[in-house]
């Protein structure tokens, strides 16, 4: 039986952990501490793979899901890698924030290009891109964000190189980097690398989230970010959020939320923000906690200066 314990399974398994407060993540200069009471949490969950142990007897932990690992890895990464994906992720969501953030506080704010922030292992661009670049033009057009670097690609054959413009330590190269096929989609070719949009930010701001992972604390820095700037969106509530996070404001859904309702009900919170397509499970595990949905950044704020 020991045994079982120790032997991986086909599975993960997804447990709840405590909202954690975000002001202590983020730092803004002259920043508004706001209220002595309450604050923006986010909330994430534990994920890691189950033992055979667990797969079989999985109500070993009250509020645990057992998930398949096609589900959560469907690439079929190692763990490393996952990690590290996950990661990459939560960088991309944190420069959304920052910008979504201060867009709503009036500063002009446009991505400038994409920057590269991960290259995959045996891809195309291996030895030719490096974390840091920054992707500016591709086959000579412009290239101002990661989505316009994707809408540019469409209709590049796999397997035919592509003609690149980078900015790298002050510099512009010119690259010329294979492609391949996306996994999954044979029509659509990639270079194999993660990106996020590149932002010159008119306010210093800078978030450390430590070892956390995956994009779904993207409202709840945006939402710090807007109090710790001035506006007391906590006005003493303890008010717990999740939801990714996209540049025109959109809030998008999330995994685990059965996991981080129980995470936001962990720390008493007053109110959980969770986006519009998770609020019916949410209010399903809330145990009279207040479940707000809500569909973007603007309604997030609308909501907490009403309620």
């Amino acid at each position: 039986m020991g045994a079982l314990w120790i032997i991986p399974s086909d599975h993960y398994l997804f447990l709840p952990d405590p909202a954690l407060e975000v002001d202590p993540l983020v730092s803004v200069p002259d920043e508004d501490t706001g209220s002595a009471e309450g604050g923006i949490y986010m909330v994430d969950i534990l994920v890691r793979r189950a033992s055979l142990f667990e797969r079989i007897f999985p109500q070993v932990y009250g509020d645990a899901e057992l998930v398949p690992a096609e589900v959560v890895n469907p690439a079929g990464l190692s763990e490393q890698e996952r990690k590290q994906e996950s990661l990459s992720e939560m960088s991309v969501s944190q420069q959304i924030a920052i910008a979504v953030a201060l867009r709503s506080l009036g500063h002009d704010v446009d991505p400038l290009g994409a920057e590269v922030v991960r290259v995959l292992p045996g891809a195309p661009a291996e030895g030719k891109l490096e974390v840091g670049d920054v992707i500016v033009a591709l086959k000579g057009k412009k290239v101002s964000s990661p989505d316009e670097l994707i809408r540019l690609m469409r209709g590049h054959r796999p397997g035919t190189p592509v003609r690149l413009k980078v900015q790298r330590d002050g510099r512009e190269l010119e690259l010329v980097v294979g492609t391949r096929a996306a996994g999954g989609d044979e029509q659509r070719a990639v270079v194999g690398v993660q990106i996020q949009p590149e932002f010159r930010f008119p306010v210093g701001i800078r978030i450390d989230a430590r070892n956390i992972g995956g994009p779904s604390a993207g409202l709840a820095f945006a939402l710090d970010i807007v109090d710790e700037l001035g506006d007391d969106l906590d006005r003493g509530r303890r008010v717990v959020v999740t939801g990714t996070l996209d540049l025109d404001g959109t809030v998008g859904e999330i995994g685990g939320i059965e996991q981080k309702t129980v995470g936001a009900r962990l720390v008493d919170a007053d109110v959980f923000l969770v986006p519009d397509g998770n609020a019916a499970e949410a209010r399903s595990h809330a145990e009279g906690l207040e479940i707000v949905a809500v569909s973007t950044f603007a309604e997030a704020l609308a909501v907490l200066a009403t309620r």
